[in-house]
Parts: C-alpha cells; sequence; structure tokens
C-alpha cells in the first residue's frame, strides 16, 4: 500500500499532462467541429467538398501518424516551415483530428432536425441564422450527447499517445516507474487514474442527457 500511494504523486503530476491536452483539445474542437458541420452542409459545393474531403483525410488516417508529421515532418513543408513544441504541436494535431469527428456527429444531429420546422420558421420570419440558434441547435444539442459523450471517452484514451513526443502524461510516467521499478504495479495505478476520468466524464454526460429529456416531456 505504501508503495502504491508513492505513485501517486508522480501519476498525478502526468495526469496535469493529460487532463490539460484533453480539455484544451475540447474546448478548442468542439466549436471548431460545429463550424466544419454547417459548412459541410453549406449550399456553397465547393466549401461542402472542401470540408468533406479534410473530415475524410483526419478520419481516415491515424491520429499518432497526424501528430508525428505535425512535429517532424511540418517544419520542411515549403512556405510553413514551422517547428511547433512537444505540447502546441500534440494539441494542433488532437484538436484538428477531434474536430472532424465532432463535425460528423454535429452534422448528423443537425440534419436530422425535421425539415418542417425550418420551413414553420421562415413563416414566423427567422432567419436562417436564427432558425439555427433559437430551433436547430437546442435540438442537435439533445441528439448528440451519447455519441458526443463516447468520443469524449476516447479523447481522453487518445491522449496516451504523446508519449511518443517524449511528454510526461500518465502512459509515460508509469512506463518510467516500471523501468526503474521492475513492477507493473505503476500501469495499475495508470489504469485507475484514466478510470475515474471516463467514469467524471460518463457521470457528466449522463446528467446532461437526463437534463435535455426533460424538455421532451
Amino acid at each position: 500500500m505504501d508503495y502504491i500511494l508513492s505513485l501517486l504523486g508522480p501519476m498525478a503530476e502526468g495526469a496535469k499532462t493529460t487532463l490539460s491536452l484533453f480539455f484544451v483539445t475540447f474546448v478548442l474542437a468542439v466549436p471548431l467541429g460545429l463550424v466544419l458541420a454547417l459548412a459541410r452542409i453549406s449550399h456553397w459545393r465547393v466549401l461542402s467538398q472542401l470540408v468533406n474531403a479534410y473530415i475524410w483525410l483526419m478520419r481516415g488516417t491515424p491520429l499518432m501518424l497526424q501528430m508525428l508529421f505535425i512535429y517532424f515532418a511540418l517544419p520542411f513543408v515549403p512556405v510553413i516551415g514551422v517547428r511547433l513544441p512537444d505540447f502546441p504541436a500534440a494539441v494542433v494535431a488532437f484538436t484538428l483530428n477531434y474536430a472532424a469527428y465532432f463535425a460528423e456527429i454535429f452534422r448528423a444531429g443537425i440534419q436530422s432536425v425535421d425539415r418542417g420546422q425550418y420551413e414553420g420558421s421562415k413563416v414566423l420570419g427567422m432567419t436562417y441564422l436564427q432558425t439555427l440558434r433559437r430551433i436547430v441547435l437546442p435540438q442537435m444539442v439533445q441528439r448528440v450527447l451519447p455519441p458526443m459523450s463516447n468520443e469524449t471517452i476516447t479523447l481522453v484514451k487518445d491522449t496516451s499517445l504523446i508519449y511518443v513526443l517524449a511528454l510526461n502524461d500518465i502512459l509515460r510516467t508509469a512506463r518510467g516507474i516500471v523501468q526503474r521499478d521492475f513492477t507493473t504495479t505503476p500501469f495499475i495505478v495508470a489504469a485507475a487514474f484514466y478510470l475515474v476520468m471516463t467514469l467524471v466524464l460518463t457521470w457528466l454526460f449522463q446528467y446532461m442527457e437526463k437534463r435535455y429529456a426533460k424538455y421532451d416531456q
């Protein structure tokens, strides 16, 4: 027990990096995903096709590959040639990747709203933006909460990929202690940290689903 307690300090330090990446990615990827979703269903064909190609690229290639490209290859790309530090590179890769997934979730939620509601709001003299803000988006939020919950929990677990950039997250911290002490106990403690984080998110999304479900009654 004393050994496990001694691991909590280093693991908590690693958790700071994990949680920082999670929160920054979530805060950036959700609004970007909504913008991409609206562009995806736009009547501007060129814009819609460009966004569709972007989503296909982000979802069709591994997140780790995208992260390595941004960190190692981006500095050699003509015109851009920018080398990002470890953490910002991870943030950019995660945000661009998860925005694509959120975009498809939001698109499905928006398109699930009955078209008759658009026509009804038009009769009432509401603009397209007013219709989105007052009618479509509130219904979309309720419908996308379950898939968003799954994607958000996946985001927590995917943060472990940043070990390839030598960032001291929970997994890298645990692996370092395992190599030092020749015991797998740190991996179990790391698993407990991830389970607690995903449990909190599960409770949060379940609460939100119940709250929004009241509006259907």
